[in-house]
């Protein structure tokens, strides 16, 4: 489906604050604006993870002609307010990266990660790698993150699936701060218990990187699973020390929001069912597929944007 005029549309992309993982947004908001020939698309990591911030920050955006919004909640449970404010003013919203808590999504919609599958894979992943049986750690974020505790539920899924196989030690949890306080926690980790250790699954980006570079220093037969690619992460599965990593879409999260938000603001379209959840695609790299992984990526955001096109939205 072809946008006939987004001149008027200027789209803000807006993350919860600065992070590698939303890195990719910034060339996605290049090629949007270009590509869709939108009024502008501007990207914004200044939030500083502090909600009120946030909200601060998008009444500014919008002060500034910014009409449509893709927004990367910094409160799950409290987003929903903000984007019924943005709604109310009459801006197209769409919750990317992140749905809010609940059953409940203000925003016309959500394209994010499926972080429960994502989370499964990688430990299933994470447990083939290591035969079957051992002890498993899993490492994570913000442990009163929403998402954290839906990654939680997948790999607790993928170890009840081994029948008592796998060992799950406890969750290693607030450990994605930044790379430094990662960084501490495999090195701890490590020390304590480093030997009896099989595998590694880490579902947040500063501990998948740490945990693939403290296993190469250590010399451990720990078999790594990350998230998220990275260099040193794509580095160390070419070179062995991490098994695989899954990989997720920011891009394409970006680019076709914001496809979809100019599609909304133009009132070209409406969404069919408000708030609908999508999600935007989890990828397994391996060995065999790290130099090729990203043209499956690219394949699924274009089925996602004709998606869009054919079951989610309602055009005249």
């Amino acid at each position: 489906m072809e946008l006939r005029e987004g001149s008027k549309v200027k789209v803000a992309l807006v993350s919860g604050g600065a992070h590698p993982y939303f890195q990719p947004w910034k060339e996605a908001a290049r090629q949007s604006a270009a590509n869709f020939q939108l009024g502008g698309v501007v990207f914004n990591e200044t939030a500083e993870w502090d909600q009120a911030k946030q909200n601060n920050l998008l009444d500014s955006l919008a002060a500034q002609g910014y009409n449509a919004f893709g927004v990367f909640g910094v409160s799950p449970t409290d987003i929903n307010t903000t984007f019924g404010d943005l709604k109310s003013k009459g801006f197209a919203v769409a919750s990317l990266a992140s749905c809010p808590a609940g059953d409940t999504n203000e925003a016309d919609f959500c394209l994010s990660t499926d972080v429960e599958v994502a989370a499964y894979k990688a430990a299933k992943a994470a447990v083939d790698a290591m035969g079957g049986k051992g002890v498993l750690v899993h490492l994570t974020g913000n442990n009163v993150d929403a998402n954290t505790q839906r990654r939680i539920k997948g790999v607790d899924k993928a170890v009840e699936e081994t029948s008592g196989a796998v060992k799950l030690l406890p969750v290693v949890a607030d450990v994605d701060k930044d790379l430094q306080t990662a960084q501490k926690a495999v090195a701890d980790l490590l020390a304590a218990r480093g030997k009896e250790i099989g595998g590694i699954v880490s579902t947040a980006y500063n501990p998948a990187v740490a945990a693939a570079a403290g296993v190469k220093k250590a010399g451990l037969p720990i078999k790594v699973v990350a998230i998220d690619d990275d260099p040193e992460i794509l580095r160390a599965i070419r070179e062995g020390s991490a098994y695989a990593t899954i990989a997720q879409n920011p891009r394409g999260q970006a680019y076709v929001g914001s496809w979809a938000l100019a599609l909304l603001q133009s009132q070209q379209c409406t969404m069919r069912q408000p708030g609908v959840v999508i999600d935007s695609g989890s990828f397994l790299v391996t060995k065999e597929n790290v130099d090729g992984y990203d043209t499956e990526r690219r394949k699924t955001s274009e089925q996602i944007k004709q998606r869009f096109a054919v079951e989610l939205l309602s055009c005249r």
